[in-house]
């Protein structure tokens, strides 16, 4: 009787160890997001985010702390939002807003901002 039990408990145990690795083999794959949109348009909307605090396109209110983008160098803003991304340079919210960005997308807004009039 004994060693029906003990192998009862043995067989629980590896049913369960089996049914824990189906559990995870079977989890969805994560989403799969869509490529960049890199297009002149595509920018123009990923630049329209920074107007709430750096101003309609990239131009902020006359007084204000923030700094201004349009008309920067393309590295001076590609190196500042990826060191934000990256953690390397303080902010109150930049590190936190760059993560949703691809490299491609900040050397996108790097280059848009860069190429309007201050």
């Amino acid at each position: 009787m004994i060693g029906i039990l003990r192998f009862s408990v043995a067989a629980v145990a590896a049913l369960a160890a089996l049914a824990a690795g189906s559990a995870v083999a079977q989890q969805p794959a994560p989403p799969a997001f869509a490529p960049p949109n890199l297009t002149p348009a595509g920018v123009r909307s990923l630049a329209a985010n920074c107007a709430a605090c750096h101003g309609t396109n990239g131009r902020p209110a006359p007084g204000s702390t923030l700094a201004g983008l349009a008309g920067k160098p393309q590295n001076e803003l590609l190196t500042a939002m990826t060191q934000f991304k990256e953690g390397k340079k303080p902010a109150t919210v930049m590190h936190q807003l760059t993560k949703g960005y691809s490299s491609e997308e900040i050397a996108a807004l790097a280059e848009y901002f860069s190429k309007l009039t201050r």
